[in-house]
């Protein structure tokens, strides 16, 4: 099929992706054997494996619509759909066209960070459940709007934080309520990946593979670049503030869900310390290459080292987060948790790392791994979608996840300060440049109202 038979034509300018005027679509009530129709909304790697993997792994759920504004990426999709599911799905550039069809129920949305909380809103506002890739959002203000929109059109909305999900998460907080690490004392979590120098390309014209104004979405106006993004990988986006959050919202939020889990999903801090740079490499980043991040939660303190310039680092490999008995070397793993306690030592490995509690002489006293849990968050996002129970990465929980990358950024966005946070109101009080960077500024046609 050519291009041209399935791609739709662009709309003009950015009013056709102005806030949807329709109205709230009450959800339907599924039972246990009703069939389910998503739709994908970016359809990279990433996106496109947790949509074929949702399919696959449960009972009736079905794939209508892909949607992207990289031409190329939609047909690819289109093409992962008919090899893998059997069918051709409709192809669309421009996501309205997904919120317009009332025969979908749920939306899987793994764009760039900065579209996840206005592709969300939008898709509760037209009564669409959601699944939405981690971080949720880039700053803290989209993420209570998120909540707000979830409750107000009574909607499930599942964080991609797969960790929340994993047999071993669960164990994991379970062994620390019961007491026998002891009393918390403070918790480390490390996401201490490789990197290179980086640099800014020059801008160029719009090519015509992408919608470049669809893209941008609510960011502002710029040239296209390709260092932010190309025809082929992800790009550099998340390199620029106004697109993601460096490393830290890249793979640190899902170390720091993992250990709020475990702990019992504390509250938001009362206070943030950062201090960071593009010091291993010094790159034209925007988002710094190494960041470290004191966080003070009253009785316990947590620590978070994140950033791009230790290559002899290295993520648990596949072949051990598939093996439900082979443990991580901690020594060298680049995305572990330790929690101290008086009674022991908790390392906590992401994404199938197990855990293990290592006592005097790293003597093992208790230990439990399970694989890649990507399988039991997809059964738990469609079971809520059935069964309309909160999904085990609610929405609530992955703002405040989401607020620990927020705040250790914007500590460091302000001089590398000392910021105190008022969790109730979510705003700092000691610093007005701070709560200047709580919400982002965003394009008159892409802007999330304060009432959603």
């Amino acid at each position: 099929m050519k291009r041209r038979n399935f791609i739709e034509k662009s709309l003009a300018g950015a009013v056709g992706l102005s806030l949807p005027s329709w109205v709230p679509l009450p959800g339907r009530i599924l039972g246990a054997n009703d069939k389910i129709v998503l739709a994908q909304i970016g359809c990279g790697g990433r996106g496109m494996d947790t949509l074929i993997g949702t399919c696959k792994i449960n009972d009736n759920v079905v794939v209508k619509t892909v949607c992207d504004v990289k031409y190329n990426k939609l047909e690819a999709a289109v093409s992962v759909v008919e090899k893998e599911l059997g069918y051709r799905p409709k192809a669309v550039k421009n996501m309205k066209e997904v919120f317009d069809d009332r025969e979908i129920d749920a939306v899987m949305i793994s764009t760039p960070e900065h579209w996840h909380a206005l592709a969300t809103i939008w898709a509760c506002q037209a009564g669409k459940d959601v699944y939405v890739e981690k971080n949720p959002t880039i700053s803290i203000w989209e993420g209570r709007k998120m909540i707000e929109a979830a409750q107000k059109y009574k909607r499930i909305v599942q964080i991609g934080f797969q960790n929340r999900s994993a047999p071993y998460g669960f164990s994991a907080q379970e062994y620390i309520r019961s007491g026998k690490l002891g009393r918390i004392v403070t918790v480390k979590c490390y996401n201490l990946l490789g990197g290179e120098k980086w640099m800014a390309q020059p801008d160029q014209p719009d090519p015509s593979w992408i919608d470049w104004d669809g893209w941008l979405g609510p960011a502002a106006a710029r040239p296209y670049n390709p260092g932010i993004t190309n025809p082929d990988g992800r790009g550099g986006w998340l390199n620029y503030w106004s697109f993601g959050g460096g490393a830290l919202s890249d793979d640190a939020s899902h170390v720091m869900d993992l250990a709020r889990m475990v702990l019992g999903n504390p509250p938001h801090p009362k206070s943030v310390y950062a201090c960071g740079g593009n010091w291993p490499w010094g790159s034209g980043k925007e988002t710094p290459e190494f960041i470290s991040i004191n966080y003070d939660f009253g009785n316990f303190s947590m620590t978070c080292d994140s950033g791009n310039g230790t290559n002899y680092m290295k993520k648990t490999p596949q072949s051990i987060r598939l093996d439900p008995n082979t443990y991580p070397d901690w020594r060298t793993n680049a995305t572990r948790t330790e929690i101290y306690g008086t009674e022991g030592l908790m390392y906590l490995g992401r994404h199938g790392g197990g855990w293990q509690v290592k006592g005097e002489d790293s003597r093992i006293i208790a230990q439990h791994k399970t694989i890649f849990p990507d399988p039991d968050h997809q059964k738990d996002f469609i079971q809520s979608l059935r069964s309309r129970k909160k999904p085990n990465a609610d929405v609530e929980q992955g703002q405040l996840s989401a607020c620990l990358v927020h705040l250790g950024n914007i500590a460091y966005r302000v001089g590398n300060k000392q910021l105190y946070f008022d969790g109730e109101k979510e705003r700092f009080t000691n610093s007005q440049e701070a709560n200047a960077l709580l919400k982002p500024s965003s394009r008159e046609h892409y802007r999330i109202p304060d009432i959603v």
